[in-house]
């Protein structure tokens, strides 16, 4: 049986074109930073999100593990989301390995409120963990993949800054979130201290993330890479994929309106769909309780539509791996497993 993949963009295949650079990549040892693809594409992402430097690390995972660890020591307090990706699906790597305490604010919009953040800003205080880091998401996964304007996004930053924090972005869909804007994923990135995004996601490569900053910050963050196990050696293969991905990324828009589609076509059959701001590729629904979920995902399974069943909700996700036939044809069959 073929089927239709919606369980997330990270199950993505590399194209044809990117196999081929890959079979073809030039190679060095990058720890040794003498791997010509993977400089070259340190330099392409650094140069689109408007910072000096870049670093190539394994996945985004470790590329937000390594970026907070270079902006905090141990026993700091890190500002983000109760929501956010960070806080909920990374193994609680910041305190488990950077000995961080994450200081959860509400995110149920996205971006956390203001006077929510201002309430960890607090004087100086032996009881109490300094607040030095914001980590905002966009675009944001548990929230409905909803693409942060950029005028909140820029009005959280100055906040943050005006009290005295870094910044960290997780990006992990930033070119998502740049598309349903239709701004450059610099409006974004250039404002804040650091940056990770991922090429194995929605952009399709194999593996890899890269976080950007200046030099100063990708030095220090390129020891704690080494650190925490991520130095890499003939990474130019997988590197090579990575350009392919960031000269293409505007292609994602037809990840947006295939996921649009979807969305009708279920609203339409009579399913009640998280209503998001700005939507990008991604679509909520709900359904009466966790039983229900895994009924339908089996169901839906056994003809060939995939989605992963967690509690009450249902995420849908789509990529370039799935056409606009198949989104049609999705719709079809969830409606009519509902039906059941």
């Amino acid at each position: 049986m073929t089927f239709i993949d919606l369980r997330s963009d990270t199950v993505t295949k590399p194209s044809a074109e990117m196999r081929k650079a890959m079979a073809e990549a030039e190679v060095g040892d990058d720890v040794y930073q003498e791997d010509p693809t993977v400089i070259e594409l340190e330099k392409l992402s650094a140069e689109i999100m408007g910072h000096e430097a870049a670093l190539f690390v394994c996945s985004g995972t470790m590329g937000n593990l390594v970026s907070l660890l270079t902006h905090c020591t141990r026993g700091d307090g890190a500002i983000l989301g109760i929501n956010s990706h960070i806080y909920v699906n990374e193994g609680g790597g910041l305190s488990a390995l950077g000995g961080l305490v994450p200081l959860c604010v509400n995110d149920d919009e996205g971006i956390p409120k203001p006077q929510d953040v201002l309430s960890y800003c607090r004087p100086k205080n032996v009881h109490h963990a300094p607040a030095k880091l914001l980590c905002l998401e966009n675009t944001h996964n548990a929230c409905g993949g909803v693409a942060i304007s950029p005028e909140a996004f820029s009005s959280m930053v100055d906040l943050a800054k005006s009290k005295g924090l870094s910044v960290h972005l997780d990006g992990a869909r930033i070119f998502n979130a740049a598309i349903a804007w239709e701004v450059e994923p610099a409006t974004y990135a250039r404002l804040v201290d650091s940056v990770q995004f991922c090429l194995s996601k929605g952009l399709g490569a194999p593996m890899g993330s890269v976080i950007c900053g200046n030099k100063s910050y990708i030095e220090r963050a390129r020891h704690w890479r080494k650190r925490v196990g991520g130095g890499l050696r003939q990474a130019g293969v997988v590197a090579a994929a990575g350009i392919v991905a960031l000269k293409g990324y505007r292609d994602l828009a037809n990840d947006h309106e295939k996921a649009k589609i979807l969305r009708d076509r279920l609203a339409n059959g009579g399913v009640k769909i998280a209503e998001v701001s700005k939507p990008t590729n991604m679509v909520y629904f709900e359904v009466k309780d966790a039983l229900d979920v895994a009924l339908l995902a089996e169901r839906c399974k056994q003809r060939g539509v995939l989605f992963n069943p967690t509690p009450k909700k249902i995420r849908l996700v789509t990529h370039r791996d799935v056409s606009f036939e198949d989104v049609e044809k999705a719709a079809k069959v969830i409606l009519e497993e509902l039906r059941k």
